[in-house]
């Protein structure tokens, strides 16, 4: 058979394998980009997550001293809503043992609560010896989202910032750990975790009604929080502000902080057991700061 007649044509198939290997490296490349992100974020987190491990560990050692000394410890969780406060609390939590701490977040009073003395249904709440309560948000929604969304009158906020201090005052002296840690996150971080919220299904549930209104009120909560610190940070019961625009240097100080509240024998001595000055602010220098914010542009940022 000549080749003339009998040679199969070639011209279309080899086209097509040509077109295919023309494709075949813009889709592999693309993949192979989607892939790595994907690795490199998730290897990110697993280093994060490592990296808490040691304090997780001194963590169980710091409870195992509490329980052994029948001390009560209260940690307070404050700060705007997607500060980090839950993420936060995870951690710390993951390997204590869940007989010997709670975590506490109150719902709206009920109609007997409202006729209660305030601070009643937190009490209610109190560790016994030996047990850590992690509040997630506290008595002081009094001094932060009540004023702000008119949920308590000006009475009941200004007997709330004369009496709560005395009611630390004696917390503290009848043998309770007290630590008052208040997460700062910026306006545009916070609108971008809200954001975030409205557009992935595992993270709506979180986005309330509240929530909503948070960005529009941003100046109303930074003026409310100005006057907590200014008339709660105090020598016995102290503010610790832990910027939180990043979780994880937020979480891994925040257990430093909690760490050092208490005199556990440390079971890793090596650890740096020192909050990072950049994340962990004490609730006076957050006062100056403001002061000064306000002299430069005429208005609070934080």
């Amino acid at each position: 058979m000549s080749k003339e007649q009998g040679d199969p044509p070639k011209v279309q198939t080899e086209d097509k394998l040509t077109l295919v290997k023309a494709a075949d490296p813009v889709e592999s490349d693309a993949t192979s980009k989607q892939t790595k992100k994907l690795r490199n974020k998730a290897y990110r987190k697993f280093q994060q997550e490592e990296e808490l491990k040691p304090f997780q560990a001194e963590l169980i050692k710091m409870q195992q001293h509490l329980e052994q000394t029948k001390k009560r410890m209260i940690i307070l969780f404050e700060g705007r809503d997607a500060a980090g406060k839950g993420g936060t609390i995870r951690r710390v939590t993951r390997y204590m043992n869940e007989k010997h701490y709670r975590v506490v977040a109150l719902g709206k009073p009920t109609e007997s609560e409202k006729t209660e003395w305030f601070f009643q249904k937190y009490v209610r709440q109190f560790p016994s010896g030996g047990e850590v309560v992690l509040f997630d948000r506290s008595w002081y929604n009094r001094a932060m989202v009540e004023p702000v969304f008119g949920f308590c009158t000006e009475e009941e906020y200004k007997n709330f910032n004369r009496g709560v201090s005395g009611f630390e005052k004696d917390l503290i002296r009848q043998g309770t750990i007290l630590v008052k840690l208040y997460f700062s996150v910026t306006r545009e971080e916070q609108a971008r975790r809200f954001e975030r919220r409205k557009t992935d299904p595992l993270r709506q549930w979180k986005l309330s009604e509240v929530d909503v209104q948070a960005q529009e009120r941003w100046d109303d909560f930074t003026n409310v929080k100005y006057q907590m610190l200014k008339k709660t940070h105090t020598t016995h019961a102290p503010w610790k502000i832990i910027r939180s625009n990043d979780k994880h240097l937020a979480r891994l100080n925040a257990m430093k902080v909690i760490l050092n509240s208490v005199p556990y024998e440390r079971g890793n001595p090596d650890l740096d057991f020192v909050p990072d000055p950049k994340i962990v602010i004490s609730g006076s220098r957050e006062l100056e700061m403001m002061e000064a914010q306000r002299l430069r542009s005429g208005k609070f940022q934080a």
